[in-house]
């Protein structure tokens, strides 16, 4: 008989991950039904093999991040947490990706005596967080049976700072990401269509931990200019006040503060020279991952799991916070076709080897059968 899977994702934080990961257990072999919310944004992937439920937050209206939805949001979190609680009953196991309200999900999760818990360490604790938020997060962690981490830096965290018993600590990679699979291919966004020279792209959520200012002195040191005339595009949907980042940002930039559809996020990928991600900290990132899904090669600041996606030949890292040294890299790789031309062929095979979803699917299918041995 097939595993019964849940995988839950509240808020629908990360709805190409989710379905990547639905897909592949389904595929593997396990009956799996993904639980999580409306996004907000857009269309997302129809389920394939697995079943997709939308039982969170079904009343909250508005735009997402707008202050009456997340306050609908809250109040609904309560019920709806019990309701899934009754329902996770007919699962085998339980596979939570996000948890939103670390101080009231400690209450709120099923029953580790009937079935097991899982978690993934999308991040160790919460950047930017709220009063309480990341006591109530290494709070969280005992309450499950194992926790999933991206990486081997993730992995330590959990154990060193965090104290958690290594035995329920499993590392398993983050899959490579194709959001834009299933979808009508879509040129490029109407603000970026015109021009032919080389591009860096920066992508994603704009938030302050993901260093663009660094990104842009970094820029702006390039002498005389940047070479073959390239540009610098920063694209994707702001968590941050952008009026300090648009004053200081050089000739040769453009930004683009809005959230960007599946397929357009395919043409941005296709037409980047490299995908540049100059972060003070992370795990893993599903940009990163995007691009291997693309094919497009990395420039990438060495922290968390960012050596280990370099590892693979995908990409190039510089030290983390120093602007010279990423003014370097950007100048190299832009004058080194050859240089990226290997990069993308080694990005292509990462995304078919460590990375591909069959191999991690096998992985947590692994893992879930010697939870329920025990």
């Amino acid at each position: 008989m097939a595993v019964r899977v849940h995988v839950v994702d509240p808020s629908a934080y990360t709805p190409p991950y989710d379905h990547a990961l639905c897909r592949a257990l389904a595929a593997a072999g396990a009956e799996v039904e993904l639980f999580t919310s409306r996004f907000g944004y857009g269309p997302v992937a129809p389920a394939e093999g697995y079943t997709r439920r939308e039982l969170f937050y079904r009343a909250a209206p508005g735009p997402p991040g707008s202050r009456l939805r997340t306050a609908l949001k809250l109040v609904e979190h309560v019920p709806d947490m019990l309701r899934y609680r009754q329902i996770a009953t007919g699962a085998d196991v339980v596979h939570f990706q996000w948890l939103p309200v670390q101080q009231l999900d400690c209450h709120l999760l099923p029953a580790r005596d009937s079935l097991p818990l899982v978690l993934t360490a999308h991040d160790v604790l919460p950047r930017e967080p709220r009063p309480g938020q990341r006591r109530a997060q290494r709070r969280l962690y005992e309450r499950f049976d194992a926790i999933v981490a991206h990486c081997a830096d993730s992995a330590r965290r959990l154990t060193e700072e965090l104290g958690v018993d290594p035995r329920r600590v499993h590392l398993i990679p983050h899959g490579v990401l194709r959001p834009w699979e299933g979808q009508l291919e879509q040129p490029l966004p109407p603000e970026l269509r015109d021009g032919e020279e080389p591009v860096v792209l920066f992508f994603g959520l704009l938030r302050p931990y993901k260093g663009l200012g660094l990104l842009l002195d970094a820029w702006r040191c390039l002498d005389p200019d940047p070479p073959a005339g390239a540009e610098l595009w920063i694209v994707g949907m702001p968590r941050m006040d952008l009026a300090p980042l648009k004053a200081a940002a050089p000739a040769g930039v453009r930004i683009v503060p809005r959230f960007v559809s599946d397929p357009e996020v395919l043409a941005l990928m296709r037409r980047a020279s490299f995908v540049v991600l100059p972060y003070r900290e992370i795990a893993q990132s599903g940009v990163a991952f995007t691009a291997l899904g693309a094919g497009t090669p990395l420039l990438l600041s060495d922290v968390g799991g960012f050596p280990e996606i370099a590892a693979s030949g995908a990409a190039r890292v510089f030290p983390a916070g120093d602007a010279e040294a990423l003014q370097a890299a950007i100048a190299e790789l832009l004058g080194e076709p050859a240089q990226l031309a290997e990069m993308a062929r080694r990005a292509r095979d990462a995304a078919e080897g460590r990375y591909s979803w069959e191999q991690i699917a096998a992985r947590t299918l692994e893992l879930y059968g010697r939870l329920r041995e025990r």
